[in-house]
């Protein structure tokens, strides 16, 4: 076992007790919460894959919580996205330190077996990957740490816990390992360039003792590393690939069109096979050989020839449009196109009957923010199955969600629950920033009061030696042959969403400096863009949208308004068709699309919670008839009487002449007695109305 001073805690690494079958398992432990992690790797190699088949899963058990499942079957089910992000966080930085051409299947379990409530798991579980795989006798160079990073009072917080986060002006996932930053993930509340860098290096600085405990752990139990097949290209064929195919490449990267450069290499692909298969190549062989070639010609080009693709600078950006208001009936829409990547964004807004109920180890919470993106085949030219989001587009709407997070206004200030959703229409190169630029547009024109417009741009990275270059506003191609995916979120003030993903295995914290500055660029200019399609959020809401109107109760008066397994409350809501939401502290929210309906709600509210004030009219409903009046309901279980002599203004010899049983009539209060009885009166109501008929 190895223990570690990490934050405020002591990280408990611990293996040989528990899954002992498994290439490698590891449990971590920090505060009251335990992980266990396996690694497991098969015996064969998969024939005819192009690609490392990695799968990884992570899963927390409510046992782990002191709780039982909720619904009918009683047990876990498919991933939370919570789950599914906590996976993706796992394996986007242990992916990149497997060898190159490895294709033994590789699985990675993280499941959480206790929680404490206050420290969150998903650190624990990537730093016992890292763990499990390092002593296991699996291929991987590492290891690697990971830690958490908060602000409080301009102080950084390493590892806060959930209570901590709730407080914090950033949260910074850190994964680092000798040679330097790995992976970020990241949300902040609108902070500068230099301070995010500050809070990477406080984390940075902080995980050496973790990467040391691990080489620790590997040198008392590690195993020796298994011999496996790593397909490689073969360097015969490839130099046949290059001879025959670096002309039509090169013809190849002067076409502007994304779909018009894959036609034709995909026909250059077709045309090398037919010439080296009869040689006794392989067709996997041979698109994997043209493959390197390109990587290795495109590079070249940007590396030496300081040329990209499509012929732009190192910091340009594709040609941007944006458009608002393009959907009729939607409560806000917009279309943010850049270069061949477009999002379409559309925003709802709903009541707090429309929050999503999220339930977690540490509780259950609500959400009244949603973003979800969409990434249909036909936005790649392609055809395919058409089911429930992947990981992937789970994971991009995350990012897009937690980079809108920092403008959002508070529920006080604006009582909607706010979904959007980013159909990808188009798709080659960072969508994912593009449906962030297209979702502040569609807030905006929604009518949500967002502090400030939010752009995003994602950067790439390629390398060659001592040689870095930085290229702002990736296209697809660049993203697959670069060495980087570098996405940063922000408004004009500073940042609020930032993820890194490499394809090497580090980058030193002086380039990713570089790579930010050069970022708030390019998020300027993109935002300059967007400004001039819609400059700051519309002051009224669509027309067909709900409105929501907040009254203040007295606490008292809540079980009044809600009756008896709540009658009277369900009765507001039949007759007005109006959505009523009541809290606590007395709040009570209103909504309806139409303002008639929210007014009479508003006011059958009022009539049961306030207090019957004297020479106030309301509207009664005769409830019963006697000789001498009428008894009205003003409000539920408030009667008053109308003695005979004030049904009207002349004599009345039967009080059923002026009103029966059931109507709906005006009355005043005219007093209150000792007892609390409400005497009324319809002669004085209809003088009081006569009285403003005149004026």
């Amino acid at each position: 076992m190895m223990k570690i001073n990490f934050g405020k805690e002591e990280l408990l690494l611990d293996t040989g007790k528990l899954a002992k079958q498994a290439n490698g398992s590891v449990t971590v432990q920090y505060g009251g919460t335990v992980v266990l992690v396996t690694a497991c790797m098969s015996k064969n190699i998969r024939e005819g894959l192009d690609f490392f088949p990695l799968t990884v899963e992570y899963q927390e058990k409510t046992y782990a919580a002191g709780r039982i499942p909720g619904g009918f079957f009683k047990r876990e089910g498919r991933p939370s996205e919570s789950e599914i992000l906590a996976a993706r966080l796992i394996d986007r930085p242990i992916r990149p330190l497997f060898p190159k051409g490895m294709r033994n299947d590789v699985q990675i379990m993280a499941i959480v077996l206790s929680s404490d409530g206050q420290n969150d798991p998903d650190i624990l579980a990537l730093i016992g990957a890292s763990a499990a795989l390092s002593i296991s006798d699996i291929p991987f160079a590492g290891p690697l740490a990971c830690c958490r990073v908060g602000r409080v009072k301009d102080q950084f917080i390493l590892n806060p816990t959930y209570a901590e986060l709730d407080q914090s002006e950033l949260d910074i996932v850190v994964a680092a390992n000798s040679k330097g930053v790995v992976m970020l993930e990241s949300r902040a509340k609108e902070i500068s360039e230099e301070l995010y860098l500050q809070g990477v290096q406080f984390g940075y600085e902080n995980l050496k003792g973790v990467l040391a405990a691990q080489v620790e752990l590997m040198k008392q139990c590690g195993k020796p590393k298994a011999s496996v097949n790593c397909k490689k290209c073969d360097e015969a064929l490839k130099s046949k690939v290059e001879d025959l195919g670096t002309a039509r490449l090169k013809e190849v990267y002067k076409l502007a069109q994304k779909e018009t450069r894959e036609e034709e290499v995909d026909l250059l692909v077709k045309e090398l096979q037919e010439k080296l298969v009869p040689e006794g190549y392989v067709d996997v062989d041979v698109k994997t050989a043209l493959l390197e070639v390109e990587k290795e010609q495109v590079r070249k080009m940007i590396i030496r020839d300081h040329l990209r693709v499509d012929g732009r600078g190192f910091k340009d950006i594709r040609p941007i449009t944006c458009e608002v208001s393009v959907l009729p009936r939607t409560h806000g829409s917009s279309l943010f196109t850049r270069g061949q990547t477009q999002s379409l964004a559309v925003t709802t807004l709903g009541t707090g009957d429309d929050e999503q109920m999220v339930e977690a180890l540490e509780g259950e919470k609500y959400k009244s923010f949603m973003l979800h993106y969409s990434f249909p085949p036909f936005s790649v030219g392609e055809t395919g199955p058409v089911r429930g989001p992947g990981r992937r587009e789970i994971g991009h709407g995350a990012l897009a969600e937690k980079s809108l997070l920092a403008v959002m206004p508070s529920k006080e200030m604006f009582p909607y629950t706010v979904r959007v959703v980013s159909e990808i229409l188009e798709s080659n190169g960072s969508s994912s920033m593009a449906s962030v630029c297209a979702a502040s547009l569609s807030l905006m024109d929604a009518g949500v009061p967002i502090k400030d417009a939010v752009g995003g741009v994602a950067l790439g990275l390629v390398t060659e030696g001592d040689k870095a270059v930085v290229l702002t506003d990736i296209a697809g191609l660049e993203d697959h042959l670069g060495d980087m995916d570098f996405k940063v979120a922000g408004t004009k003030t500073g940042v609020t969403a930032v993820q890194l993903d490499l394809k090497i295995d580090g980058i030193s914290l002086d380039l990713l400096k570089e790579c930010l500055a050069q970022s708030r660029e390019g998020r300027l200019f993109i935002l300059g863009k967007m400004q001039a399609a819609l400059l700051t959020p519309r002051q009224t809401l669509s027309a067909y949208a709900p409105r929501i109107d907040v009254l203040k109760i007295n606490t008292e008066k809540i079980g009044e308004l809600i009756g008896p397994g709540g009658k009277t409350i369900k009765s507001i809501i039949a007759a007005t068709g109006a959505s009523i939401d009541i809290e606590d502290d007395g709040t009570v929210k209103v909504g309806s699309t139409d303002a008639d309906k929210s007014a009479d709600a508003i006011r059958m509210i009022k009539a049961i919670t306030d207090d019957v004030e004297v020479g106030r009219i309301y509207t009664g409903r005769v409830k019963r008839i006697m000789p001498f009046g009428a008894f009205c309901e003003i409000a539920p279980r408030k009667e008053g009487l109308v003695h005979v002599s004030e049904l009207a203004d002349r004599f009345v010899k039967s009080v059923e002449e002026v009103v029966k049983l059931g109507d709906e009539v005006k009355v005043k209060v005219i007093g209150i007695d000792e007892l609390g009885r409400i005497n009324l009166s319809i002669k004085q109501a209809e003088e009081k109305k006569e009285d403003k008929n005149k004026e």
